[in-house]
């Protein structure tokens, strides 16, 4: 079963950058879709970002231009980054992976934008 581990969360002041990882615990070549979910207080868990195998991204419309997902094949991680933080991008902060036959769920990260 494969596992990720998300790390990079934290406090961060209201207009700084954000830069996430997601490790996985296999090579992220088995994963024909990777993505970054949050969950804000009192509100469903929605997709920010997504990766294919194909390198091909998609991003709602509430989110383009203000992440950038990528991957790192030599470290095994899925990147998520951002600037221009606000606190309505206060929330947990989850990676997912789809190998075609199990889905997989790192446990959240909690980032908090505050002064």
């Amino acid at each position: 079963q494969a596992q990720l581990v998300e790390s990079g969360g934290g406090l961060v002041q209201p207009g700084e950058s954000l830069r996430l990882s997601c490790t996985a615990s296999e090579s992220i070549s088995n994963f024909y879709v990777m993505a970054w979910y949050r969950q804000a207080p009192g509100k469903e868990r929605e997709v920010i970002a997504q990766i294919g195998s194909d390198e091909n991204k998609w991003y709602p419309p509430s989110g383009k231009g203000r992440f950038t997902i990528s991957r790192n094949y030599a470290k095994n991680t899925l990147l998520l980054e951002s600037d221009r933080l606000t606190p309505d991008d206060t929330a947990v902060y989850y990676c997912y992976g789809n190998t075609g036959r199990n889905a997989h769920w790192g446990q959240g990260i909690q980032v908090t934008v505050s002064s």
